[in-house]
């Protein structure tokens, strides 16, 4: 049993972000922008030459680029947009709704969410893997949490705005939309006709609206 435990335990261990070996490590990729895939590459900044400046994010104050689709504007912050962040297992978001805007169904295969609403009425929820589903209407001030890889989303409800911030276990929590996922990722025509049960017209439509631009 022990040597099962202990497998068990190593696995766990090597999903979670790194644990970190210094107080902070502000990326220094010199003249270039920082590259989420290169962090492991840069120097640290040395902590003499470091300010408050670096540890600090305005990027989120206000909402970003609403879609005339879902009536939602995500901006997601990691290490590449604040440094600062690199190395210390979190990130966040800020989400906004027009009134009815949707967060379409998506998961994190990196890190869990906690969502916390600032305004307005959101109704959320997630699917666990028997296919259960956990959802009900977030008022302000209310958090809910997404577990890692599961299928979650959000809806406005509310008769006006409403926004969100979400954080996340991990630097990098990855995002798969399940719409574009699925509708535009080039999956052959006759997996998706037999597996939602559509018709070639029905998939055209949605091949459309999900194919990436």
């Amino acid at each position: 049993m022990a040597p099962i435990l202990l497998l068990l335990f190593l696995v766990s261990g090597a999903t979670a972000d790194s644990d970190p070996v210094q107080d902070f490590c502000v990326p220094d990729p010199g003249p270039n922008p920082v590259q989420l895939t290169h962090l492991s590459t840069y120097p640290c900044k040395n902590p003499s030459n470091a300010s408050a400046d670096d540890f600090v994010f305005s990027g989120i104050r206000f909402p970003g680029n609403f879609s005339n689709q879902t009536g939602f504007a995500g901006i997601s912050v990691n290490p590449t947009q604040f440094p600062g962040l690199n190395t210390l297992g979190m990130s966040f978001a800020r989400a906004d709704f027009e009134q009815g805007g949707v967060n379409p169904p998506h998961y994190h295969p990196r890190a869990t969410e906690t969502a916390l609403v600032l305004t307005g009425r959101v109704y959320s929820g997630f699917v666990d893997s028997a296919g259960r589903i956990y959802a009900k209407v977030l008022e302000k001030g209310e958090v809910m949490v997404f577990p890692r890889g599961l299928v979650h989303f959000q809806m406005n409800v509310g008769e006006s705005r409403a926004t969100i911030f979400g954080s996340f276990n991990s630097q990098n929590p990855g995002l798969v939309r399940i719409p574009g996922t699925v509708f535009g990722s080039g999956i052959k025509d006759a997996v998706l006709e037999k597996a939602f049960g559509l018709s070639p017209e029905e998939l055209e439509k949605l091949e459309k609206r999900f194919r990436p631009s």
